[in-house]
């Protein structure tokens, strides 16, 4: 009988041992320094690209659990001080991605390598080869995104206007494409969609001009008084400096959860 009863309690630890639920870590969370923006800046708008389907990949990114920007405290707040001047102007911001996590970079890398998945070429990236994304540097194994002072953003005239959901399967339009024509955005024109993988894209690239232009220039002059600089080949990518980790990828996932206090 107690043999049985050895051989039973042995059987259950196996089972506790083999389980999903015993052997999951838990998540990494974020150092406080790491903030919720709407928590500094509430009327900062989000419309967080990553968690939808919405994306170059066709698909929410790994590592997106909600619709959330998370940053440090100081690119936070520089952000604040900038939607402060742009609001006495009529603009407000709107940000796409904040910190990234890892393994959401992973994802790219993986699906970047699938030279079969072109699902969303017509859209991000319809002049550029795939098994180019990589050379042409439009990929990387690493992204400033997931050091948490690195955004993606861009302006949106006051009152902002609704921006209609997107609908897997549904015709896409190149991201160059006249704004009327290509997926609607409540943002002002900036001569390209956001993540558009063309040279068309990069901040200065000579053959946007006009209102195009201005307001890009707008956008970059606005941050750069707060400390933000600009990717040369993106105009919507701003890194606040000096980070306050140039050095550290996090991988703790975007969720309420990540942040102090949550």
């Amino acid at each position: 009988m107690l043999r049985g009863l050895a051989a039973g309690a042995a059987a259950l630890l196996t089972v506790a041992a083999l389980s999903p639920t015993a052997r999951a870590e838990p998540e990494p969370k974020a150092p406080e320094v790491f903030v919720a923006l709407s928590s500094v800046d509430p009327s900062i708008i989000q419309e967080m690209r990553y968690i939808t389907p919405h994306d170059f990949v066709g698909e929410p990114i790994d590592g997106y659990r909600q619709p959330l920007c998370i940053l440090t405290r100081p690119a936070a707040e520089a952000l604040h001080r900038a939607q402060l001047k742009l609001l006495r102007q009529g603009y407000s911001l709107k940000v796409y991605d904040c910190y990234r996590p890892q393994r959401a970079v992973d994802h790219f890398v993986r699906w970047a390598k699938d030279l079969d998945d072109e699902r969303m070429k017509a859209e991000f990236y319809p002049r550029v080869d795939k098994s180019r994304l990589f050379a042409d540097g439009y990929i990387a194994e690493k992204s400033g995104h997931s050091r948490g002072s690195t955004m993606d953003l861009t302006l949106v005239k006051l009152p902002a206007l609704p921006t209609r959901p997107y609908h897997p399967g549904q015709p896409l339009v190149p991201c160059y494409a006249p704004k009327n024509d290509r997926f609607p955005d409540n943002s002002v024109d900036m001569g390209t969609g956001f993540d558009c993988f063309d040279t068309l894209a990069h901040t200065d690239d000579p053959r946007i001009q006009g209102a195009q232009r201005a307001n890009r220039q707008f956008l970059k002059s606005t941050l750069a008084a707060q400390g933000f600089v600009n990717l040369p080949e993106e105009w919507w990518h701003f890194t606040y400096q000096p980070e306050t980790f140039p050095d550290t990828y996090f991988d703790f996932p975007v969720a309420w959860r990540s942040v102090a206090g949550h």
